[in-house]
């Protein structure tokens, strides 16, 4: 999954903008680099905080679009900048992807624009402890790695299995939920979508 190919089908790719009213907006970036076997995305574990449904998730860098904002392109670069230290003013912009709904159970309100963006070279990281514990650039063709394709569990939800790959520590850095959904999507638009070994996906567009 070589990034001339990404850069080629998201330019292709129009995407579904949903309705905003009445909403919460959020937006996250998928900031891609160069790898030796394939594109690399970056990934961040969020920190752990009381009361914050996310707390400990891995996620991409993101966030709430500010009350002053009306770009979700820029609020993700903003809170790209703010949560890792990467400034993607003068990045390469890849596209969007469609818009998604949060979960219902957590989030009812809440939509989510994802974008991506292509930085060159090994940029340095500069966390922010308040709001990432830790980060790591994955190759995307590693999502498709069947041994990392797992069934998740979150305390909320103990008697739930959720489809997640394990992208790091099996008892700590596990995607799934709405970042696996945005990733789900983004390997349907590059053409290289999953080979469902999870059971039942429809729980895919659940959670």
């Amino acid at each position: 999954m070589k990034l001339d190919a990404i850069r080629t089908r998201l330019a292709a790719h129009a995407p579904d903008r949903a309705e905003i009213l009445g909403r919460d907006r959020a937006s996250v970036a998928l900031v891609l680099r160069d790898g030796a076997v394939s594109a690399e995305l970056l990934l961040i574990e969020r920190a752990r905080r009381e009361g914050d449904p996310w707390s400990g998730h891995m996620a991409l860098p993101g966030g709430r679009l500010a009350p002053e904002e009306r770009s979700s392109r820029v609020a993700a670069a903003r809170e790209t900048f703010e949560e890792v230290g990467l400034d993607l003013t003068d990045a390469e912009y890849l596209g969007r992807l469609d818009d998604c709904a949060g979960n219902p159970r957590v989030s009812p309100r809440l939509l989510v624009s994802a974008h991506a963006f292509h930085l060159p070279g090994d940029p340095p990281l500069r966390l922010d402890p308040r709001e990432v514990q830790t980060a790591f650039w994955f190759p995307l063709a590693d999502l498709h790695d069947e041994s990392r394709h797992v069934e998740h569990v979150i305390p909320q939800l103990p008697d739930v299995r959720f489809p997640g790959i394990v992208v790091g520590r099996p008892d700590r850095h596990v995607v799934w939920g709405l970042t696996l959904r945005i990733l789900d999507h983004l390997l349907q638009v590059v053409d290289d979508p999953f080979r469902r070994t999870w059971g039942d996906t429809s729980r895919f567009r659940g959670v």
